[in-house]
């Protein structure tokens, strides 16, 4: 044996879970990465930082691509599919490092609590498709809403001699704004929210009895998808089919909503070039970026450890990317073109402005009832957001849990219990967010993730490439795949790539900061339990496992910082790799080993 073994740390070794199963296709893990790109709330939370940035404004993205999207795509599938292992057991490769693994653990925990949001509201509507007449239709509107609460909607685009008047005799009079109904009915559901239109931190906490209701019926759909699909060949079977019908559908709706007034010149509008496109596509791709890897950051960690030992990850990570973009322009399209169709119906309008709030998710279903047939249509645009969100959820908590049980032996004979208890757990916890407050600032953690994944990404480019080593990595790439991983590649991310994530880690810190001053003090508190102090682990297990190890301290920061059990799991992998490496280095450490605990 020619690697190192957790005994030279007084820690019991690492013991593989031979049973976790693998991929029923190769294509499968491919699958399963686009589903990342599926967290809408991207578009939600940064609304303000590229929402209207067009085509030309993704061009910013496919640099980051050759940069460091993927390349670190290629070190997080390398990690992962080498050691067979979820994001935490994966850090054998340095153990002085395994905290970041449960950072990413906290991470996706964080995530999960908020992201029923986005499963609940595509509920909501779909339920209330099945009534005859839509209530969030101007012909519903009237059946529930009180027209002299002073907010106009586009169902009463109306020029008034008031209108005429304020701007003749007001310099700073801003026009008048109109509602989308769709957008009003959603905040029907909260008393204070329907009172102000804006959200109030001064507010009491007011709880929605039909978003814990709905909340209730998303993670059932969750409980049931782990219950009949654990196994990791039936659940990468299912990810498949339910990307392929969200995309799927998405095409459909797409078609269809290219005959709303106006569409075309909002398809128009983001495919021509301007110059402001790409200042603005330089910041926000970057978020894109970001959320390539998962809301727990581990994620493609996770997902590539199910992959064979020889999967061509390389061409899969591009093919990923690629794939990925193709989902955000699809949604990017939408989001302009549902944008162009509140302008037509604005534009004969004197001097107002339409608030179409979260366009993706409340103001297109007043456009949907628009249209003919638009009970039909609305069932089908909001099925599609649905199935969206549980890929997003089922596919973290599939990571999540089989991260668990790689790292903890014990766990993994209740993997039933901890299954349903954690999915439980969950539920409970995501029912803040059927208050007006978390509803409403719910995006602070969503923001979270721009400082906290360019800090992780940060640290893997030290750990990999500088503490394992540039030269252990392309080995053990040429191994397990038969072809190298480019120098140029390399010097990119040792030497470029930091610089860009730098930039990001401390715009993340302002964005964050900026967000949680307007949020609520329990979403905050959220913050700080997962994401702040959880980074403390890093340190946190690095100087725990210092303290188990022997010697002096630069003995055992130096064995702490070595790879640790670090090898293949099939046995046939395992003997190739040791006669790959066994009369060089691997050799010569374990001899210095031997020699200090002596």
């Amino acid at each position: 044996m020619v690697y190192e073994t957790s005994y030279g740390s007084g820690l019991k070794p690492f013991t593989p879970d031979l049973n976790r199963g693998k991929w029923e296709k190769p294509t499968d893990y491919m699958f399963a990465c686009f589903g990342l790109a599926l967290k809408l709330d991207v578009f939600v939370a940064s609304y303000w930082f590229f929402f209207d940035m067009g085509l030309f404004g993704m061009m910013p993205y496919y640099v980051y691509m050759v940069i460091y999207l993927v390349p670190i795509m290629v070190i997080h599938s390398f990690m992962g599919q080498f050691s067979s292992s979820g994001f935490i057991s994966a850090f054998r490769l340095s153990p002085f490092f395994k905290g970041m693994g449960y950072v990413s653990f906290f991470l996706t925990i964080a995530m999960l609590i908020y992201y029923s949001i986005f499963a609940a509201v595509p509920l909501l509507f779909m339920v209330n498709s099945f009534r005859p007449t839509l209530p969030w239709s101007c012909e519903g509107l009237k059946s529930w809403y009180n027209d002299s609460s002073g907010q106009s909607t586009v169902c009463n685009i109306t020029t008034t001699a008031e209108d005429l008047a304020s701007m003749e005799n007001d310099t700073y009079y801003f026009g008048k704004i109109l509602h989308v109904p769709s957008v009003l009915y959603f905040q029907n559901h909260f008393d204070s929210i329907r009172e102000e239109s804006f959200p109030d931190l001064t507010e009491d906490y007011e709880l929605s009895w039909h978003f814990v209701g709905l909340f209730v019926v998303v993670w059932a759909l969750i409980a049931i998808i782990f219950y009949k699909f654990s196994e990791t060949a039936k659940f990468g079977k299912l990810i498949r089919y339910m990307v392929i019908g969200t995309l799927a559908l998405l095409l459909v709706c797409f078609v269809r909503f290219l005959f709303l007034p106006g569409a075309i010149l909002g398809l128009k509008k983001f495919m021509t070039p301007r110059a402001e496109d790409i200042a603005m596509g330089i910041p926000a791709t970057f978020v894109m970026v970001l959320h390539a890897f998962g809301a727990g950051w581990g994620s493609v960690i996770a997902l590539s450890s199910f992959n064979g030992f020889k999967t061509n990850i390389m061409s899969y990570s591009w093919i990923i990317s690629f794939g990925q973009i193709f989902i955000y322009i699809m949604f990017g399209m939408v989001s302009f073109m549902l944008d162009r169709y509140y302008n037509e119906l604005n534009e004969g309008s004197f001097n107002s402005h339409v608030m179409a709030h979260w366009l993706l998710f409340l103001s297109s279903a007043s456009a949907l009832a628009s249209m003919d047939w638009p009970n039909l249509w609305t069932f089908i645009y909001y099925f599609m957001l649905l199935m969206a969100a549980l890929i997003v959820m089922a596919t973290q908590i599939f990571t999540l849990l089989q991260s668990l049980f790689d790292e903890f032996e014990q766990l993994r004979a209740k993997k039933q219990e901890v299954t349903f208890g954690l999915i439980g757990g969950l539920a409970v916890c995501s029912f803040f967010f059927c208050t007006n407050h978390g509803i409403t600032f719910f995006s602070a953690l969503g923001l979270d993730a721009i400082f906290s994944h360019s800090l992780l990404h940060l640290l893997l480019l030290l750990v990999v490439l500088w503490i394992y080593g540039r030269e252990r990595f392309q080995r053990d790439i040429e191994f397990m795949l038969g072809q190298p991983f480019a120098s140029w590649k390399i010097f990119i991310l040792r030497f470029i790539a930091p610089f860009i994530l730098v930039i990001c880690l401390l715009s993340g810190i302002g964005l964050s900061l900026m967000e949680h001053s307007y949020s609520s003090v329990i979403v905050l508190v959220m913050s700080i339990l997962l994401v702040a102090l959880p980074i403390l682990a890093i340190p946190g297990y690095g100087f725990y496992y210092l303290y188990q190890s022997t010697g002096t301290f630069c003995e055992r920061f130096k064995r702490t910082c070595r790879p640790t059990d670090w090898y293949p799991v099939e046995m046939e992998h395992r003997q190739q790799y040791e006669e790959a490496v066994g009369n060089t280095e691997m050799t010569h450490q374990l001899f210095e080993v031997t020699e200090e605990v002596n």
